[in-house]
């Protein structure tokens, strides 16, 4: 990627982002979160700037979408998913959510405010509530039922849900579980993460927004990588570990979206991910470089990695070309982190840490 690129799309890049994330929270955002913005505050760690950590937090799930009328029989929906069929509510009014593509998809959908109680991750990036904050302030205070991988029983059946969303990686023990509390449907991870969306919103009512919203992010995700000039730039996806570093092949979450906005991948990260050896850094070189990290300890390690003179020695280090994301979004599932990835391209893929 030249130099020359990079000043004729400086000024689209900036523009793009503005876009982007009001494309993204249609209906219910606010409008002081832009690109710029974004851009001038970025801070740093050990030499990398930070992308997105002043990404807006009010109103950025959109107004609630309309209940689908398709497949509706009487006030019940059946609903196909990885344990069967199961009969949900039309329109389900008390949601508990068990799995954080679920949880994207209420925000994406307009119903978080039907969502009584949900998992939690313990993300890198923590808001002051229990939920994820780059999904909004208001998610951020629903109520834990527990943390994503062992729910905590007792707290969901006080909530008195009339609907139970989870992954089918919580396992078929636990679905009986569940069931015997409220009407359950399980995504199942073999779909990816648009078919999880899906189903998901196949659960709560809105299965027609649902691909209207799919059609509307590719459509977008496709633009931007037009404005971006993305196949001319080779990105690489890292991420540190406690003790290790491992690369994010293009089958990951923010590998198939970096796939449909255009985004170029290194060879070493095009196919399965792979352990970047901390003495051997070459796995983790690109023509720019997205880091995040794990928890505190994710972090720590990397710090340690990242001001030694083997990181210090790529050529994204030099030209300050190296920039830290969101963990919780770029590890994520669901529309709305994929379109946070839509605005953290957009605000550094031309771009250089000052």
């Amino acid at each position: 990627m030249t130099e020359q690129s990079s000043v004729r799309t400086a000024a689209v890049t900036l523009a793009v982002g503005a876009l982007v994330l009001v494309a993204g929270c249609s209906g219910g955002s606010t409008a002081s979160d832009n690109a710029s913005t974004i851009v001038r505050s970025t801070t740093n760690i050990a030499g990398a700037g930070v992308v997105g950590n002043d990404r807006e937090t009010v109103g950025l799930c959109p107004d609630m979408a309309p209940m689908d009328p398709t497949g509706v029989e009487g006030s019940i929906r059946p609903v196909g998913h990885s344990e069967g069929i199961t009969e949900v509510p039309a329109d389900p009014m008390r949601v508990v959510v068990l799995d954080p593509a679920a949880l994207d998809a209420t925000c994406a959908l307009g119903v978080w405010e039907r969502v009584v109680g949900a998992s939690t991750l313990n993300p890198f990036f923590r808001g002051d509530g229990d939920q994820e904050l780059y999904l909004g302030t208001g998610i951020a205070e629903i109520p834990t039922v527990g943390t994503v991988g062992a729910p905590d029983i007792d707290a969901i059946v006080g909530l008195e849900p009339d609907l139970i969303i989870g992954s089918d990686s919580l396992g078929s023990e636990l679905y009986d579980s569940l069931t015997d509390i409220a009407p359950t449907v399980f995504t199942s991870a073999d779909d990816g993460w648009k078919g999880a969306f899906l189903q998901s919103a196949a659960a709560l009512g809105r299965g027609g927004t649902a691909f209207e919203e799919l059609a509307r992010f590719s459509a977008d995700a496709q633009q931007v990588g037009r404005d971006v000039n993305a196949n001319q730039t080779q990105a690489s996806v890292v991420r540190f570990l406690p003790d290790s570093i491992v690369s994010d092949s293009r089958s990951s979450f923010a590998g198939e979206v970096l796939d449909e906005i255009g985004v170029q991948r290194p060879p070493s990260q095009r196919d399965a991910a792979t352990v970047v050896p901390a003495d051997d850094l070459a796995g983790a070189e690109g023509d720019i470089v997205y880091v995040r990290f794990d928890g505190d300890d994710g972090e720590s390690y990397g710090r340690s990695v990242m001001t030694s003179d083997a990181w210090e020695d790529l050529g994204s280090a030099k030209d300050g070309r190296i920039f830290v994301v969101n963990d919780t979004v770029w590890s994520g599932s669901g529309v709305m982190a994929a379109r946070a990835i839509l605005a953290d391209v957009t605000n550094s893929l031309n771009a250089y840490v000052s």
